[in-house]
């Protein structure tokens, strides 16, 4: 007889799509150049620096003994930090998997920068940056992802809480229904309030027929 196998658990599929993983990253990849090729071309104007591709691919200009060189840095972690930590959190939307994407789209930039630039960056500011854009990155992230994943959901018009609050919600509704039972039990042979709350109610001994 064959054995039966034992059903996927809720998500498991949906976690473990290579397809839907690929785009979501490639998604972000593109939205983190696009956000540095903006933020790279504002600092540029604002500087008076010349505008290249070398600001956005390459890793020369990173210095820690300019100020050119720490202002590009800290446009890296804005870029890199929080606007990607915007990004995974309205893209993912899963607090533990804010780590491997954050990560993912810092190791895919350092193969870029190097393949572009021919050479593995050398300047420590590059990688004080990278490093620090990864750890905004990821603390922002799992912050926002876990800061969404506690807001109550609606749902016609209804509040659709998590497992403990609907448990103690369900646990409250059925000690207060049994409470009201009770109470209308003792109270059944005197005064007291309809179920409804509409007003005062009062048991009237009815005659037995003849």
């Amino acid at each position: 007889m064959p054995r039966r196998r034992r059903p996927p658990r809720a998500g498991a599929l949906s976690e473990l799509q290579p397809f839907k993983i690929a785009t979501q990253i490639s998604i972000l990849q593109a939205l983190f150049y696009a956000a540095a090729l903006v933020l790279m071309l504002f600092t540029a104007l604002v500087a008076g620096m010349p505008f290249s591709l070398d600001l956005v691919f390459g890793w020369e200009r990173v210095r820690g003994d300019t100020t050119r060189g720490w202002l590009l840095g800290l446009v890296w972690i804005l870029d890199g930090g929080l606007c990607m930590a915007v990004a995974i959190v309205v893209l993912v939307a899963r607090s533990k998997l804010v780590p491997d994407f954050a990560i993912t789209i810092h190791f895919l930039h350092l193969i870029f920068t190097s393949l572009y630039s021919r050479a593995i960056p050398r300047n420590y500011m590059w990688w004080i940056a990278m490093f620090g854009s990864s750890a905004v990155a990821v603390s922002l992230g799992m912050w926002g992802c876990q800061y969404r994943e506690l807001q109550p959901v609606f749902f016609g018009g209804g509040r659709i809480l998590g497992s403990r609050g609907a448990a103690a919600e369900r646990g409250e509704g059925g000690a207060s229904t049994e409470e009201n039972g009770s109470e209308g039990i003792v109270r059944g042979s005197g005064r007291g309030r309809g179920p409804d709350g509409a007003g005062a109610y009062e048991m009237v001994k009815m005659k037995q027929g003849s």
